[in-house]
């Protein structure tokens, strides 16, 4: 029988009081005059988010937050996989694994987990209920280091484990956003029936035979141009992971700077106002995560683990994914979406809704236009 292991964050003070004291004496450097953000992460905002870091950020309240769900830990292919697993009300709740990806963590959930497994709690009805499990992938957080490089399939693998032989669920339901959306994606393509759906918020992985209509190679060619500012990490992540760990697990205003660009850049915010999205708490607490885990490093190696795997081609024979798919489609997604009949020679489709606003983590940035849309498209499966 597989061991389940109850799990508590608990970092010492020494340690949180040795990363601002970092933060503290970090030799800040010159910008263009006219750099806002197109450089990079902007100086003044680094500036003005660190001294709140150092003076005002209170990491033990936001690991009491953190603590308020149940934590556990499990040992799957070699590696501690840590996750949230939080029961829904009623009689019967849906089992739903929920997936973050880079630079994410579970910091993505914390206001999202009990919305789905207590609506009534929250002015929705119970028969809408979930069992949430929310786990932090291999490599990142609290979950163990993997050997080497796991890409999304890998995964996928490790996480049909956890919901069936772990957990004893003969069925469930699988959603994400970033590398949870590829990660959803093999779940539905490979591990059926057992995944019985899947609902994305990212659209990630392509068909071997590319963009075949006017408006699909319009939005290739649109994809690509969009995709060159961009490109940088990624390609950096994907295949020289290493050498860029030694500058960042030294540094965590770099490693801040490395993730709210990201934070900046891929969400849907106003006045280029990255808090008019996110709390200076929310970013910090994220970015704390990465830090206080050591699993900066160990977090970016899923490029290279994906690259390996082949890419973003679902399937070399045209195979879709045949679960049911629900498809949230934000407007200031980071990676646009194709046009639907592309997706559909990808997925089974069952659910597209074209969101009014929102960008890549829709679940910090709209938790409740994301949950009417997973609600409504489970409701359409006639789970049993």
């Amino acid at each position: 029988m597989t061991s389940i292991t109850p799990f508590e964050v608990n970092i010492d003070d020494a340690t949180v009081s040795a990363i601002k004291n970092r933060v503290a004496h970090y030799p800040w450097h010159e910008m263009p005059v006219d750099g806002g953000w197109e450089y990079g992460t902007n100086l003044d905002y680094m500036k003005s988010i660190c001294q709140y870091w150092v003076s005002d950020f209170d990491w033990k309240k936001q690991e009491q937050l953190i603590n308020s769900f149940s934590h556990f830990k499990t040992p799957i292919d070699g590696v501690d996989v840590h996750f949230i697993h939080k029961k829904g009300s009623g009689p019967n709740p849906k089992p739903l694994i929920i997936s973050h990806g880079w630079p994410g963590s579970i910091v993505e959930f914390l206001d999202f987990i009990d919305l789905l497994a207590h609506p009534e709690k929250h002015g929705g009805n119970i028969e809408d209920a979930f069992d949430v499990v929310a786990p932090s992938l291999p490599g990142f957080g609290f979950s163990g280091c993997p050997p080497r490089p796991f890409g999304p399939r890998k995964m996928a693998a490790m996480f049909n484990t956890l919901m069936t032989d772990v957990l004893g669920y003969k069925h469930y339901i699988a959603q994400g956003g970033d590398w949870g959306g590829a990660i959803c994606s093999w779940l539905g393509y490979e591990h059926a029936p057992a995944c019985s759906a899947i609902h994305i918020n990212i659209l990630t992985m392509r068909h071997k035979d590319g963009p075949q209509t006017s408006e699909e190679k319009a939005w290739a060619t649109q994809f690509e141009q969009d995709q060159i500012m961009q490109d940088g990490y990624r390609t950096q992540q994907a295949t020289k992971p290493q050498t860029l760990s030694y500058a960042m697990m030294d540094s965590p205003v770099g490693v801040a700077a490395w993730i709210l660009e990201k934070m900046h850049g891929w969400s849907d915010i106003k006045d280029d106002n990255i808090e008019s999205v996110y709390t200076k708490d929310q970013l910090l607490t994220n970015i704390m995560i990465y830090i206080v885990t050591r699993t900066f490093n160990s977090a970016s190696w899923i490029y290279f683990g994906r690259r390996e795997e082949g890419g973003r081609v679902l399937s070399t024979t045209g195979k879709r994914v045949e679960v049911p798919t629900g498809c949230a489609v934000f407007p200031k997604e980071l990676l646009a979406w194709p046009p639907r009949s592309y997706a559909e020679r990808i997925y089974n489709i069952t659910q597209w809704t074209q969101m009014p606003r929102g960008g890549h983590f829709a679940a910090m940035e709209e938790p409740e236009l994301l949950i009417k849309d997973i609600r409504q498209f489970v409701r359409a499966l006639n789970w049993r």
